[in-house]
């Protein structure tokens, strides 16, 4: 089956242009002159991808992605935008509102096809990974019609990608949902009256954040930021608190994940109060190997692991360099890999 692209653009040439070039490649296109009648098409003939110029009459771009965000039947259809040179300052606004790429004109035929096909193979990575999160949540919910809801709600929500030190929520924000992370990894942290960051938390792929400020019904109590690229997807709070209160297992499952947060974060503080320098660097370390592919290596700047010790960045560097002459890492930039991952958990205090 042929795969559906929607193109609004206001200037002819160039949408004609972008039609054809489609047509040939073998999708099936179909295209407004202005923003409405790109959100009408889009709601009566939804496509699988979206390629939408900003500055527009009628309504722009930003309204055609704001109007297209809040309906559940367009909102995961992923979303290019189409830019001029000049506008390029504006596009932080749209990649904050979801959009998912962009293209700079004048580009080529090459650079078209390209970010067309990238967006439809993330998505059907997208898809994969929910149907095995599904899989591995089946556990909890007895009823097909619980299970059926959850599935629902996934399929409806789009990812966002979010860029390396970018802010996913500020402590103080008011909890929207809880978060799914799909690729990457997450920190968040927590500012000490000095200044200094401490690091209450690192999720990796498949893994949820912010249910503490979810199921408490309070404001995040830390900042929530991509440690490397990722991709996330909000589950809504209002979607989520109905599954919730309709099926009580899975209720019980974000309460357990809530439990083991504060397990961790107690943990955390016994660390920070009674373990050396050494010791909680090496549980530092090896806490950063749970989520990562191969289990040996991974790549992280000093200041976050400072952040996690709760340890000054000057520390960091001489008892990584101790850790290095005594052949428990190596150590190449900000790629750590570990050699003796049980001397480093036996560690003395």
């Amino acid at each position: 089956m042929k795969k559906k692209v929607l193109v609004i653009e206001d200037n002819n040439d160039i949408r004609e242009n972008i039609v054809e070039i489609l047509q040939l490649a073998g999708y099936e296109v179909s295209a407004a002159d202005n923003g409405k009648s790109g959100v009408e098409l889009a709601q009566q003939h939804l496509p699988d991808v979206i390629l939408c110029d900003i500055m527009m009459p009628e309504l722009d771009g930003y309204g055609v992605l704001y109007m297209l965000s809040k309906n559940p039947a367009t909102a995961a259809i992923p979303f290019i935008f189409l830019t001029a040179k000049a506008e390029k300052v504006d596009l932080r606004k749209g990649m904050e509102m979801g959009a998912d790429d962009y293209l700079t004109k004048p580009f080529d035929d090459m650079d078209l096809l390209n970010a067309i096909e990238m967006r439809l193979k993330k998505k059907a990575i997208q898809k994969e990974f929910y149907s095995n999160s599904l899989e591995r949540l089946h556990t909890l919910i007895g009823r097909n019609e619980g299970l059926n809801e959850l599935k629902k709600i996934i399929q409806e929500r789009k990812s966002r990608p979010f860029k390396k030190n970018q802010v996913i929520y500020y402590e103080g924000d008011r909890g929207t949902g809880i978060y799914l992370i799909i690729t990457g990894k997450v920190k968040t942290i927590r500012m000490a009256e000095d200044g200094r960051e401490l690091m209450t938390g690192i999720f990796g792929s498949d893994e949820y954040f912010g249910v503490n400020a979810q199921l408490s019904n309070e404001p995040y109590s830390d900042t929530a930021t991509a440690l490397e690229d990722s991709t996330v997807c909000l589950i809504p709070k209002d979607q989520l608190e109905h599954l919730l209160f309709r099926y009580p297992e899975v209720a019980r499952e974000f309460i357990k994940l809530l439990a083991d947060n504060i397990r961790v974060k107690e943990d955390q503080l016994v660390q920070l109060a009674y373990h050396s320098v050494r010791k909680r660097m090496a549980e530092a370390v090896l806490r950063l190997l749970k989520p990562a592919p191969g289990g040996e290596s991974f790549k992280i700047a000093r200041e976050d692991l400072a952040a996690m010790a709760g340890m000054a960045t000057e520390t960091v560097s001489r008892t990584l360099s101790d850790f290095k002459e005594e052949g428990l890492i190596d150590k190449k930039g900000s790629t750590i890999t570990v050699l003796d991952a049980n001397r480093l958990a036996k560690m003395k205090n």
